[in-house]
């Protein structure tokens, strides 16, 4: 049997730009719910059950391990588990996985969940590499909206992100996934880092709303690591698109509204 890689998430938020960027490999998406007219080789399993893996990860000599579900950061891990354990049995040469810039910092239980995670790939035996990136355009424009969905909009007190394009880290993802094992390479960061109130500003200015802006101090350790910035990562700002260019053809395609959510198989 000739090596593939298997995509996790697949069909997420990210996942999608990577899987389009290995289209000239042997590309293998693992799904729950396969569709006959998907543009990829789908390959059904399920991380949650871990029903269908040993399977979808034979001959798989790369998995690049994109899944994931912000709502149940537990799910993460024990599918991360189940999807190592059958890696581990395949023989799979190299596991790459996304993570968050500053989880080993951050109290917020995603960004724990995920910390747990890159322990997990690095004491499994597997060769690896984890890219570590702030967080999408997608998510930063998915919070404007939701903060602006109020008719006097809170925003976050001394909140600020540093958002990347998705197209840029699927990019770093597959050239990673087509070199060898790397370990836990630089951190990838996006060119700018906007305070709460300017994108939420940008995003209201976009689509044509006024709403009065009301800074807000957040209480608890999460709020706090927000405001300390260590989910940034001013060293390595090699994005290159700004998050108005970002917003502005999202506008200018008629689609303002965000599509961020789970990429979990």
């Amino acid at each position: 049997m000739r090596e593939s890689i298997l995509v996790t998430g697949g069909t997420g938020t990210l996942g999608r730009h990577v899987v389009d960027r290995l289209h000239g490999s042997d590309i293998r998406v693992l799904t729950r719910s396969p569709r006959a007219s998907a543009p990829y080789t789908a390959v059904a399993g399920d991380l949650a059950t871990g029903i269908g893996l040993d399977e979808a990860v034979a001959g798989a000599g790369t998995i690049v391990h994109l899944a994931s579900d912000p709502r149940r950061p537990r799910t993460d891990v024990d599918g991360t588990r189940r999807l190592i354990d059958a890696a581990r049995r395949a023989g799979t040469r190299h596991l790459v996985f996304i993570s968050i810039v500053g989880v080993d910092r951050h109290p917020y239980a995603y960004y724990q969940a995920k910390y747990v995670v890159e322990g997990m790939i690095e004491d499994s035996g597997l060769p690896y590499t984890i890219l570590r990136t702030t967080q999408f355009h997608d998510l930063v424009l998915f919070m404007a909206q939701t903060l602006a969905r109020l008719p006097v909009t809170p925003i976050p007190s001394g909140w600020s992100f540093q958002p990347v394009e998705t197209g840029e880290v699927a990019d770093r993802m597959a050239a990673l996934a087509l070199s060898e094992p790397a370990g836990r390479v630089p951190d990838m960061g996006g060119p700018e880092i906007l305070p709460a109130r300017e994108f939420v500003g940008e995003y209201l200015a976009a689509v044509g709303r006024r709403r009065p802006l009301v800074p807000v101090r957040v209480p608890g350790k999460v709020s706090q690591a927000f405001r300390r910035g260590v989910h940034l990562a001013p060293d390595h700002a090699d994005g290159r698109r700004v998050y108005r260019e970002f917003l502005a053809e999202r506008v200018r395609r008629g689609r303002p509204a965000a599509g961020y959510g789970r990429s979990w198989a």
